[in-house]
C-alpha cells in the first residue's frame, strides 16, 4: 500500500474541499427532500385570441365591476385587491352596508391550485366560487341571479363579449357563464417565486437563511398541511386558537356537511405571497407571520420552536413570494351602462 504524505497547506485545502462537499451534499438533501412535496408551477400563458381570450378580458372586467353588487360599490377586487397581492389586509371583509363579514379573505392569487374553494371547502372551483359573494347578502348582495343579469344586458359591450366568449350558445349571458368567465381570469393569476426556481433546479435562488428555514418548514411537519402546488389549500384540519371557547367559535366546515367530525375544519392555508397576505388565520386575528408560525407549530405539532427556528421559517416563507402577472396590473376600462338602467339599491 502506497502512503501518501500531504504538506500542511495541503492538508488545510483537502479539509475545505470536505466541507464544501459535506455541505453541497447537504444542499442537494434539501432539494431532495423539497421535491417530494413541491414541484415549480409556471406562469399560464394568456391566451391572445379566440374563446378562452374573450372569457379572460370578460372575466377581468367582472372581476372589478361593482355593477355586480346590490350597492353597485363592491367588486370582488373589493375585498380580493389585486394590487394588495389578492386581498384586502383587513381581519373581514366589509360587505354589503359596511358591515364586517365573519372570515378572513384568503388571496385570490393561486387559488385556482387549491383543491376546493372557501374556508369551509363549499365550492368545488374558482368557477363555482365567484358566484358565491355576489349573491351573500352579507357580501355583494344582489337579491337574485336574474337581477345580475339584468345588469349585465344593459350593458352592451358584456352582451358582446359573453358571444364572444361562449360561441354557438343559444343564450350566453347566463349567470353560470359570470362564473366561467371570473374562473377564465383567475386561473391566470398564479405566482410563480424564488421557490420555484429553486425547486427547478437553481441552488441559488434561496439564500442559506432560507434554506435552513424550509429545512426546519419540512422537519416540523408543517408540510403535512402546507404542500402541493399553492403550498397549502389542499387538505382540512381542525383547529381552535388557544383559549378561544369553542361554544364561540367558528364551526368551520360542519356549517356545510353537518358532520361531527368537521367541527372547527378549516382549509388549510396557501403559503405562497403569505408575507403580505396578513392578517392569518379564518378570522383574521394574528397580524405577526412569526407569532401565526409559533402558534401552529404548538397547536398542530405540540412543537415549541426556538426564536431563531421561527425567524428562519418566516425568511423561507418570504421567499415564496412571487411578482404579480402582467394581466393582474392590468386595470381593465369597465363599458357603460344604458342609461336607463336600474339604480343600484343600498
Amino acid at each position: 500500500m502506497k502512503t501518501v504524505y500531504l504538506a500542511a497547506g495541503a492538508l488545510g485545502a483537502l479539509s475545505l474541499t470536505c466541507l464544501a462537499f459535506a455541505s453541497g451534499a447537504t444542499d442537494d438533501a434539501l432539494w431532495r427532500q423539497a421535491r417530494q412535496f413541491y414541484q415549480p408551477i409556471r406562469m399560464p400563458a394568456v391566451p391572445a385570441k379566440g374563446p378562452k381570450a374573450a372569457q379572460v378580458k370578460l372575466g377581468r372586467m367582472l372581476f372589478h365591476d361593482p355593477r355586480l353588487s346590490r350597492s353597485g360599490i363592491i367588486s370582488c377586487n373589493t375585498c380580493h385587491n389585486l394590487a394588495r397581492y389578492g386581498t384586502d389586509n383587513l381581519p373581514t371583509s366589509l360587505g354589503h352596508g359596511f358591515v364586517p363579514g365573519p372570515r378572513n379573505s384568503p388571496s385570490v392569487f393561486n387559488a385556482a391550485l387549491h383543491t376546493r374553494q372557501f374556508w369551509d371547502g363549499r365550492a368545488r372551483d374558482v368557477e363555482e366560487q365567484a358566484l358565491g359573494p355576489i349573491l351573500n347578502p352579507k357580501e355583494m348582495a344582489m337579491p337574485a341571479s336574474d337581477q345580475v343579469i339584468e345588469r349585465i344586458v344593459s350593458i352592451p359591450e358584456y352582451v358582446a363579449l359573453f358571444r364572444q366568449a361562449f360561441p354557438g350558445q343559444k343564450d350566453p349571458v347566463n349567470y353560470r357563464n359570470v362564473g366561467v368567465a371570473i374562473g377564465a381570469f383567475e386561473r391566470m393569476l398564479l405566482t410563480p417565486s424564488r421557490f420555484d426556481r429553486y425547486l427547478a433546479g437553481d441552488r441559488k435562488a434561496l439564500t442559506a437563511r432560507e434554506k435552513r428555514g424550509l429545512k426546519v418548514f419540512l422537519d416540523t411537519g408543517c408540510v403535512s398541511c402546507h404542500a402541493g402546488p399553492a403550498i397549502g389549500g389542499m387538505v382540512f384540519q381542525k383547529f381552535v386558537k388557544p383559549g378561544e371557547d369553542p361554544e364561540r367559535a367558528d364551526v368551520g366546515r360542519y356549517a356545510v356537511t353537518k358532520d361531527p367530525k368537521d367541527r372547527y375544519v378549516f382549509k388549510a392555508y396557501s403559503l405562497r405571497n403569505v408575507a403580505r397576505t396578513y392578517p392569518y388565520l379564518h378570522d383574521g386575528s394574528v397580524w405577526d407571520l412569526a407569532e401565526v408560525v409559533r402558534i401552529m407549530a404548538e397547536v398542530q405539532h405540540n412543537k415549541t420552536l426556538s426564536r431563531s427556528e421561527i425567524a428562519d421559517i418566516v425568511a423561507f416563507l418570504n421567499s415564496l413570494t412571487g411578482d404579480v402577472p402582467a394581466v393582474a396590473r392590468e386595470l381593465p376600462i369597465l363599458p357603460p351602462s344604458r342609461l336607463n338602467t336600474p339604480r343600484p339599491s343600498m
